[in-house]
């Protein structure tokens, strides 16, 4: 079984020493980096060149530099997709986000973990497990999302919040550890 394999079924894998995994980071910072030179003003180029990296796209996405991630195949945005400055996606697993979804500068969506075995973890093991952030989603600045994250539909997570376990619809959840504060009701 590849690294590659393993990392796709959940189980420990080495991503720094496979050379299929390492090229396609490689391949994928470059179309970053490509990606966060271009002017704002060439907006026909940055459209065609987020829809290159991303596995999955809608038609109304924005994506302000800068942005990076792992391998961008992974990433699957929904309709209205807006994430400001700074955003990073470490995409080992898949990272879904569904449609009207907003996120703030400074944000980071991290599928990659590390064993508590000290051995297994100074080898370069680790283990990724998928983020899904539901539809009608906004997330403030600074927020960290951990591997293996839900968070629901028509949610608010507050900037600076540290997302340690799911968090469920119609809520407003902050803080580190990133818990619930209060339901949203309908208006």
């Amino acid at each position: 079984m590849t690294e590659k394999e393993k990392c796709e079924q959940g189980l420990l894998y080495n991503a720094n020493y496979d050379q299929e995994l390492i090229n396609e980071r490689i391949a994928v910072k470059d179309l970053c980096l490509e990606y966060n030179q271009l002017k704002n003003s060439d907006t026909e180029n940055r459209n065609k060149l987020i829809k290159k990296i991303l596995g999955k796209t809608k038609e109304n996405i924005c994506i302000e530099p800068s942005f990076w991630c792992d391998y961008g195949y992974n990433i699957e945005v929904g309709e209205n997709f807006y994430a400001n400055h700074n955003l990073i996606i470490l995409d080992c697993a898949k990272v879904t986000f569904g449609d009207n979804v907003f996120i703030g500068p400074n944000c980071s969506f991290y599928t990659a973990g590390h064993p508590l075995d000290t051995k297994q973890r100074n080898e370069g093991l680790e283990y990724a497990r998928p983020i899904t952030v539901g539809n009608n989603v906004w997330l403030g600045g600074n927020v960290v999302v951990l591997p293996g994250i839900t968070i629901g539909n028509n949610s608010v997570i507050g900037a600076g919040s540290v997302v340690t376990k799911d968090i469920p619809d119609h809520v407003v959840a902050v803080g580190n550890p990133c818990k619930v504060v209060k339901n949203i009701e309908e208006y």
